[in-house]
């Protein structure tokens, strides 16, 4: 699940570490795919660098449970078979595609439907301190953290999950994704086809998207 669907499970969180935790992995691989840490085993005696390594533990289980989902591998087939035609010579993987198109359409049918606000996941970015998240990298093993922090603070400051609400704006998200590991994923013929099938594609889940969220809402209740 991407940045606003793991945000979902914490919504109501007062607790500005954990939201982070509950999104920092993915912020690690996009700041650099190089990073990997484990920290889902450590103990802290410090409250915010545990309750970072509780929300990093809750990503971890959503996107189990997630991944391995009926939801996921229906939808994520499908969209695979139906962009396909629409990015004929693009270097993308299909299944990549059909996998991170399906995790933003969700997301912006959190947007859309009033499930989730922004604003209020930015918030909580912004009230943790720096020298506490540093901590808790070093504690997990970064040595060096600078990479993350400029790609965190630029994240923060473009608040481009915004844009997330434009549904002609997914092709163009999904594009920044691909150019991390693709120079040239997709030409402007491609984003313009990728959106017709993906605005078609929203409509289709529009009724039945939440479904996902309450089955893995039922998942971890029962841990």
């Amino acid at each position: 699940m991407n940045f606003l669907s793991h945000y979902y499970f914490d919504r109501h969180s007062s607790n500005c570490y954990h939201i982070l935790g509950t999104v920092l992995p993915d912020l690690l691989k996009n700041a650099d795919k190089n990073i990997i840490l484990h920290p889902e085993k450590l103990q802290h005696t410090d409250n915010n660098i545990n309750s970072i390594i509780a929300g990093w533990n809750k990503h971890l289980a959503v996107d189990r449970y997630f991944h391995s989902s009926h939801f996921f591998t229906i939808h994520s087939h499908e969209l695979k078979k139906k962009l396909l035609p629409a990015i004929g010579g693009s270097p993308v993987k299909p299944f990549f595609l059909g996998h991170v198109a399906l995790e933003l359409i969700i997301d912006n049918l959190l947007l859309t439907t009033g499930k989730i606000q922004v604003d209020d996941f930015y918030a909580h970015l912004e009230g943790c301190k720096t020298a506490e998240i540093n901590a808790f990298l070093s504690f997990s093993g970064l040595k060096d953290t600078t990479r993350f922090f400029k790609f965190y603070e630029d994240f923060k400051r473009s608040q481009y999950l915004h844009t997330y609400a434009e549904t002609h704006q997914i092709a163009y998200a999904l594009k920044r994704i691909c150019m991390r590991i693709w120079q040239n994923p997709f030409t402007t013929q491609h984003e313009a086809q990728m959106n017709d099938v993906l605005d078609e594609y929203r409509n289709h889940l529009f009724a039945n998207f939440m479904s996902i969220f309450e089955e893995i809402e039922n998942k971890l209740s029962d841990v």
